[in-house]
């Protein structure tokens, strides 16, 4: 979970058992185990998923209860563990791709995660088919009409506070609010309620990188054995509720979830994130004994001109056609350059300067001009727009590509509004070493071309450029 999460939550003396050894499965019993639960989900009438920070360790976000978690080294008086890269730009570890492709198989039927930092979402699981118990650090809602908003930027508060920004909807406007829980804070009925549901119909329940301590949220699964269904626990310490399980599994999330794909004959897709962002060229027209216009361009977050664009560092702006023209780079938020000059048309070069986490470091985009001429109006379907992104950007295996989503006039201005879609990232998710191989102490292993870290609940991924696709709810 997030570093900036944790530092925001109220202090809470007492938050469990902190620090617990790992305990790993013999090779030859983690092979039987994860054959156990691939027939398990594959006989499962109705499985339901439950995730804890565990899954999210090899994204790059540190856990809170682990022997190098944020609380544990907290309590030891040695500060807060640093992320490996913004925590915005976490990719989607082979857990959450293989829950993806479960969900899409028909196999998975619901998830239920206690995690706030958005990977369910980005890695494609439905919206309706997931209930967030502590909320999601990258979700806005109108307490007004009920409206979700989802970001790509890392929303400022936590406890269900106010912040900056208002629903988009005319006739509501009302102030929005963080999803986020602190301590003290009651689980959201409409999450809860659709996870007791799916929880009573569950035949399986599947929990995966969670310690199980955090109440009411650890009781759910419990009340799949009501109805006869069975828990199972893939974790590297023991929880409370071990005893109540129908198969407990000590090993590596990702490393048990990729021997059950395997087991199942079920590939797993490469992610591809895709990014969005606004243009905005707008000018005013000047009559004199010589035609000229004054004119802005402003590269802007689709969520409005006030949020941050969080995967964008800086902007390029450059005139191939007129060399005489001074190239303007762009290095604060917002990116707006303001220009006067003759009314004839002009060629600009947007050099889009990407952030730290992208799989690419910029992207070259044509922006021509026709002053006295409108480019014309563009309105595609954007779901379509980005699947074909993203199947054009596997088959290249490579990031950086882009595509104009729509372009319109704004009424009664000389202002065009240009939205774009952008490949920042894409992830190949490897083999996985074989289990009689693996070693509890040497935790690095060396394959021929690629190096893969199987540190305690790591991804397991071939390195690649890349990450995946935000889907957004609702866009200001």
């Amino acid at each position: 979970m997030s570093l900036g999460y944790a530092q925001k939550l109220s202090f809470k003396e007492d938050v469990g058992t902190l620090g617990m050894s790992e305990i790993f499965d013999p090779p030859n019993v983690l092979q039987q185990k994860i054959e156990e639960l691939a027939s398990l989900v594959e006989e499962s009438k109705h499985l339901v998923v439950f995730t804890g920070a565990g899954i999210s360790t090899s994204c790059g976000i540190p856990d809170f209860r682990g022997p190098k978690g944020v609380w544990t080294l907290q309590r030891e008086g040695k500060g807060v563990p640093e992320a490996s890269l913004p925590f915005h730009r976490a990719m989607p570890s082979l857990t959450h791709v293989a829950l993806v492709e479960l969900e899409k198989a028909g196999i998975l039927k619901f998830v239920i995660s206690q995690n706030v930092d958005s990977i369910h979402l980005r890695s494609g699981i439905p919206r309706e088919k997931l209930a967030e118990l502590h909320g999601n650090s990258f979700m806005e809602i109108c307490p007004s009409c009920g409206a979700e908003y989802l970001r790509d930027f890392e929303v400022e508060t936590i406890g269900m506070k106010e912040t900056p920004r208002r629903c988009s909807d005319i006739k509501c406007g009302a102030k929005l609010r963080d999803t986020v829980l602190d301590w003290e804070d009651a689980l959201p009925p409409k999450e809860m309620n659709a996870a007791s549901k799916h929880c009573r119909m569950a035949d399986v329940v599947l929990c995966l990188g969670t310690s199980l301590q955090i109440t009411p949220a650890c009781n759910l699964p419990l009340k799949s054995l009501r109805g006869g269904g069975k828990i199972v626990i893939v974790n590297l310490q023991p929880t409370p509720k071990d005893k109540k399980a129908w198969l407990v599994v000590h090993g590596m999330v990702d490393q048990v979830m990729a021997g059950v794909m395997e087991r199942l004959n079920c590939q797993i897709s490469p992610y591809v994130r895709i990014d969005l962002f606004h243009v905005i060229f707008n000018q005013t027209h000047c009559i004199g004994e010589r035609k000229y216009t004054k004119w802005s361009l402003r590269v802007i977050s689709v969520h409005g001109e006030k949020a941050p664009l969080s995967f964008i560092k800086s902007v390029e702006i450059s005139f191939p056609d007129r060399p005489e023209l001074k190239v303007a780079v762009l290095q604060k938020q917002p990116f707006v350059l303001k220009r006067e000059m003759l009314l004839r048309p002009l060629d600009i070069l947007l050099k889009i300067n990407l952030s730290d986490g992208c799989g690419c470091q910029f992207v070259n985009i044509d922006f021509p001009v026709n002053f006295e001429e409108s480019s014309g109006c563009v309105n595609l379907d954007k779901d379509k727009v980005i699947q074909k992104l993203k199947d054009v950007t596997v088959q290249d295996q490579c990031c950086g590509k882009f595509s104009v989503i729509e372009r319109k006039n704004v009424p009664g201005q000389k202002k065009e509004l240009s939205t774009y879609a952008v490949v920042t990232n894409i992830v190949k998710y490897g083999a996985i070493a074989p289990i009689a191989k693996l070693s509890v102490v040497n935790t690095v292993a060396k394959r021929s071309k690629e190096k893969v870290d199987i540190r305690s609940d790591d991804c397991l991924m071939a390195s690649c450029e890349g990450e995946g696709t935000m889907k957004k709810l609702r866009v200001q």
